[in-house]
C-alpha cells in the first residue's frame, strides 16, 4: 500500500475522533502508552495490519522469537499498525485502549492476537462489538485520546518509508535493514543475536 494512501488513512482515523495530526516526533512516546518493549541494543520495528492474511499467518512464528528476544533483552521492538482497510484505525485505537490499561509485552501480544482472529472472521465491524469482545476475553481498557501514537504510528511509517505489510526494520550499530514479507521477516528475525 502507497504511504500517502496509508497517512490518509490515519488521517481520517484521527478526524473521526476529533483530533488533528501534529507531529510531535518522539517526544511524545514517553508519556502515552504505545507498543514498545525491551531495552536491548537492536531496535526492531514490526509493522503489520490486522487484516493483512500474511501479517497474520505469520504471527505464530514470530511471536515466541520476539518474546524470546525480548526476555533476554536482546532487542527493543516496536509494533506499528499499519491501515490496509478502512476498519485498521477502530483495531488500532481499540489496541491502545487495551494497553493503557497493561503496557507489558505478554498482554501486547494477547491482546493482538485477539484482533487479528476478529479480523480474519470480518463480523467484528464497530466498537460496540469489540468492547463486548474485550469484555467476553476479560481484557480491560480505558478510553484514551490516541492521536499522540498515530502520529508517532505516522512519523515511523514516514521514517522508514513503509509500503506494505508485513514489514521489520531491524535497526543495529546504526545500520538499518528493511525485511518485507513474512519469509524475509522470520529469517531476519530468527537470525538476531
Amino acid at each position: 500500500m502507497k504511504l500517502k494512501k496509508i497517512l490518509t488513512f490515519y488521517l481520517f482515523a484521527l478526524v473521526l475522533t476529533g483530533s488533528v495530526i501534529v507531529n510531535e516526533g518522539l517526544a511524545e512516546e514517553k508519556s502515552l502508552p504505545f507498543p514498545s518493549y525491551g531495552s536491548g541494543p537492536v531496535e526492531v520495528r514490526l509493522y503489520t495490519d490486522y487484516f493483512c492474511s500474511p501479517c497474520r499467518e505469520m504471527e505464530p512464528c514470530v511471536e515466541p522469537i520476539l518474546k524470546q528476544q525480548i526476555k533476554k533483552n536482546a532487542i527493543r521492538l516496536t509494533l506499528v499498525d499499519v491501515p490496509s482497510s478502512k476498519l485498521t484505525p477502530l483495531y488500532a485505537r481499540n489496541f491502545l485502549y487495551a494497553i493503557k490499561e497493561n503496557n507489558d509485552s505478554e498482554h501486547a501480544f494477547r491482546v493482538r492476537n485477539i484482533l487479528q482472529n476478529a479480523a480474519a472472521g470480518k463480523d467484528v465491524k464497530t466498537q460496540k462489538q469489540i468492547e463486548a469482545l474485550f469484555k467476553e476475553k476479560g481484557i480491560a481498557f480505558s478510553v484514551w485520546d490516541p492521536k499522540p501514537a498515530f502520529d508517532r504510528y505516522n512519523y515511523l511509517i514516514q521514517e522508514d518509508k513503509i509500503r506494505g505489510t508485513p514489514t521489520c526494520v531491524v535497526i543495529k550499530d546504526g545500520q538499518k535493514k528493511i525485511f518485507v514479507g513474512e519469509h524475509e521477516l522470520i529469517d531476519a528475525l530468527k537470525a538476531l543475536p
